[in-house]
């Protein structure tokens, strides 16, 4: 998770200078299973937002904000980051895609 939050943050700010952190969040409670969140956080939130959870945005679970073809150059800076970092540590170039 920790690699993975270095290659959100790096690629995050690359993207947009108002990149502000990467916040983490591991849970167990609600599922069966273990899971973990990165969420990059931006300068530009609404203040009311910026220093709570990604969780208390209203609109939060509105279709506008799924997962899509226009998030695809994005997945591809995260892998390529992921892969380079995993690499550079000695994982080998797909260990944390797996």
């Amino acid at each position: 998770m920790s690699l993975l939050g270095e290659a959100v943050q790096n690629v995050c700010s690359a993207l947009d200078p108002q990149f502000r952190r990467a916040n983490y969040e591991v849970l167990g409670n609600s599922w069966p299973h273990l899971h973990a969140h990165v969420h990059p956080r931006y300068n530009w939130e609404p203040p009311a937002h910026r220093s709570s959870p990604v969780w208390s945005y209203p609109d939060r679970k509105d279709p506008r904000h799924q997962l899509d073809s226009r998030h695809d150059a994005l997945r591809t800076k995260l892998a390529d980051e992921l892969r380079r970092i995993t690499a550079e540590a000695g994982m080998g170039p797909d260990a944390a895609l797996r």
